[in-house]
């Protein structure tokens, strides 16, 4: 199902809408960037006026099938800085929470570049493609795989992907990196003991160009474990374009089961 047809519905009518989401389900609920995007979806609709996305708070809270219901609400909405709170309701009970902060550009007081891309892992191009490896039927029908690290299997917690949207000529930059910015799993993954189910718990991220472009619609993404103990994983995400520049990053807390 493609990303137009499944953002068709919001904004279109009140209450509950119904999503052609199969193609983007994991598991019984959709994949966290696809939730999320439905959210930021819903509030800039119904507030078409907004300035640009600068971060987002996401709580999965339980799982977002194909019926839901956005209730998008204003928080405060000052002279540059907007705060838009947008619920995804499932039969009436909160299955998401998204808090967006949205903010005009100004000119700057301070600029520091974020670091270069440590270790470069070579263009998409010369990496090999991975998207049929066993992986959740979200990934192989709307994203392309490719490695971007030597390290298999077991061995530091980070996990580091080239990926692009098969689909890429229907979404805004923003929009594009909300749905892409989540897509690995977790750097914790590599030192789990045994295989055992995982599931994101919250989302937090700040978009440092909202209007960010990438070569062929490749991003490097990356997630890696700062720690994980007592069944959590506390992880750092980063996504950079093609050239190396970084453009979103985030932090996560991860449910680690079995």
């Amino acid at each position: 199902m493609s990303i137009k047809a499944l953002l068709a519905p919001i904004g279109a009518e009140k209450g509950r809408i119904t999503l052609p989401a199969d193609e983007w389900l994991q598991g019984r609920t959709l994949y966290g960037g696809a939730s999320a995007l439905v959210a930021y979806t819903a509030a800039v609709r119904a507030l078409p006026d907004l300035p640009p996305l600068r971060s987002g708070q996401i709580a999965f809270v339980a799982p977002v099938g194909d019926k839901v219901e956005p209730k998008v609400e204003v928080v405060r909405r000052g002279r540059n800085v907007a705060q838009v709170r947008c619920d995804l309701l499932v039969g009436g009970v909160t299955a998401l929470t998204a808090f967006f902060l949205f903010g005009t550009a100004r000119d700057p007081n301070a600029q520091h570049p974020a670091a270069d891309v440590k270790p470069w892992p070579g263009a998409p191009e010369d990496n090999d493609d991975v998207t049929t490896e066993k992986g959740p039927a979200f990934i192989r029908n709307n994203f392309e795989i490719r490695r971007a690290q030597k390290v298999q299997g077991k061995g530091d917690p980070v996990v580091r992907r080239w990926i692009r949207l098969k689909e890429r000529d229907t979404l805004d930059p923003t929009s594009t990196v909300v749905l892409v910015g989540d897509t690995l799993p977790p750097g914790a993954m590599r030192a789990m003991e045994r295989q055992g189910p995982i599931s994101s718990i919250n989302w937090s991220f700040n978009i440092l160009d909202p209007q960010a472009t990438t070569r062929d619609g490749w991003w490097l993404a990356e997630t890696a474990s700062d720690h994980a103990d007592f069944g959590y994983s506390s992880e750092q995400l980063r996504l950079w374009d093609a050239e190396g520049r970084l453009v979103m990053v985030g932090q996560q807390c991860v449910a680690v089961f079995g």
